[in-house]
């Protein structure tokens, strides 16, 4: 079949909406036609090359669709079905799905860094050549391709773009406080980062019970909503952010400190910002070849603990549904997170609108 979709063939930051050709699913996949993506900051790292990718690539990665049709051996998904993507899917057999890590699966990680699917081809063609996709997903598209372990059926009365965002934003950002964290109630939080990831965090830690949470950005417009996802007190990002963070926290740091925009220097600043034996907990994707400088001294004598936060910790399959659960309860916000829709030829305007910091979360709609 023929569709829409956009494309990345050098890393030079702008998609071109192109005519491709997909192939129907094979045994073990599922065609989904595509309902929103989420315009998320990873896939904006690979269109201007901080995380490199085989090229050309379709990406979109935060999706949510109804299934079209099965490939066979397909058991758990049929035509029909609403599923939210899911980009860091698990076997359930391998040595960390079997230790409760399956965000960290040993066996789909290293195959969707390929861009293919399992049998080493590629779904998609562009004028006769095969593309790759991101996440083994590429949502940046009318349909999409995917492994049946990359779906998750989920109830039908959600509106399918909430779904995407609540499959990547909202799981990584709520999953950070919730489970790579722990957060416990009365801990102060500090969120360094209230983009659409950093402001799930704050509702995260909202929901377990934090005291105070402090928002903070260099952007007056991303801490607007903060405050309505949950943030005690918003800080304006300068020079003197360690001391004020410390002033809200008995002057001694906070209990837990969130670094989610994924910038080396800022991820030395927020460890500042943490009070002796608390955790930083790193949840922004920095560019592949940056470093964070870190003071070993200091994390020896103070006993603070660093830690990352993949996909926040999160069992997708097991979490994603009570996250929307907890949405039809009225305990968690995903309509407030999109703050504009797009259509997919309008692309490349979501992106600069996201560098621009003018989004919490944009969405394309199809």
């Amino acid at each position: 079949m023929q569709m829409q979709a956009a494309l990345l063939n050098e890393p030079n930051g702008r998609f071109q909406v192109e005519t491709v050709d997909l192939d129907p699913p094979q045994a073990g996949e599922v065609l989904v036609k595509i309902a929103a993506s989420g315009v998320c900051r990873s896939d904006w790292r690979v269109a201007i090359g901080t995380a490199p990718k085989p090229m050309p690539i379709v990406t979109g990665h935060e999706g949510a669709g109804i299934v079209e049709a099965v490939g066979p051996a397909v058991t758990r998904i049929k035509p029909g079905d609403h599923v939210a993507f899911i980009w860091a899917p698990a076997c359930g057999g391998c040595f960390y799905c079997n230790g409760g890590k399956p965000n960290l699966c040993e066996t789909f990680t290293p195959l969707l860094a390929t861009g293919l699917q399992a049998d080493g081809k590629s779904r998609l063609h562009w004028r006769g050549n095969p593309l790759h996709i991101l996440a083994g997903l590429g949502a940046f598209a009318e349909y999409a391709v995917v492994r049946e372990e990359s779906c998750l059926p989920i109830r039908k009365d959600i509106p399918l773009e909430l779904a995407a965002v609540a499959g990547c934003a909202v799981a990584t950002g709520v999953g950070a406080a919730m489970f790579t964290a722990a957060v416990k109630p009365g801990e102060s939080v500090a969120v360094f980062g209230a983009g659409g990831v950093g402001l799930n965090v704050i509702q995260g830690a909202r929901l377990c019970g934090a005291y105070p949470i402090i928002a903070v950005d260099a952007n007056v417009s991303k801490l607007m909503p903060a405050r309505d996802f949950g943030a005690s007190h918003t800080i304006i990002f300068d020079d003197a952010i360690v001391s004020r963070v410390q002033a809200l926290t008995a002057g001694r740091g906070a209990d837990q400190v969130f670094e989610a925009a994924g910038v080396p220097a800022l991820q030395e600043v927020a460890f500042e910002a943490l009070r002796p034996g608390a955790q930083l907990t790193l949840i922004g994707t920095t560019p592949d070849d940056s470093r964070t400088n870190l003071p070993g001294a200091n994390i020896t004598r103070t006993e603070k603990v660093i830690r990352g936060s993949f996909y926040g910790s999160c069992s997708p399959r097991r979490d994603v549904p009570k996250l929307l659960d907890l949405y039809v309860a009225g305990k968690l916000k995903l309509r407030e997170l999109i703050t504009k829709r797009y259509r997919l030829e309008q692309i490349n305007e979501a992106y600069a609108d996201l560098v621009k910091g003018d989004l919490a979360r944009g969405v394309i709609v199809f």
